[in-house]
């Protein structure tokens, strides 16, 4: 399995980003999937996931501001940031498992090795 991410980077507030996260090794449409982030010296905290019927959950911080959403056909997940805060400052992972854990990231068992979002 591996899980391989692109997109993060460096942004001023009030800017946006898109992460990509491209998944191999499993069979991508019948996997529950997450975005997690890591702020330094915080917990991680499940950001965002989506099931296999594509429905999406958002933690409360990111609501109406991030989107997430996976394309089966190229086994990939996406991460549409827009509105950013600086304290949307992480390191950013996919997750992937095949029962469904929402936003407890502590459930997943496959994750990407992590893109920097620096919003400043």
């Amino acid at each position: 399995v591996q899980l391989v991410e692109s997109g993060g980077g460096l942004v001023q507030p009030g800017g946006s980003l898109r992460l990509s996260c491209a998944t191999s090794g499993f069979t991508f449409a019948e996997y529950p999937m997450s975005w997690v982030r890591q702020a330094p010296g915080k917990e991680r905290e499940g950001v965002a996931a989506i099931d296999k019927a594509g429905s999406p959950t958002y933690t409360y911080s990111v609501m109406g501001r991030f989107t997430i959403s996976k394309d089966n056909a190229n086994n990939a997940l996406y991460l549409q940031m827009n509105s950013l805060k600086p304290e949307d400052t992480a390191m950013y992972y996919c997750a992937a498992d095949e029962l469904n854990h929402g936003l407890a990231w502590r459930g997943y068992t496959y994750w990407s090795q992590g893109t920097q979002v620096t919003v400043s």
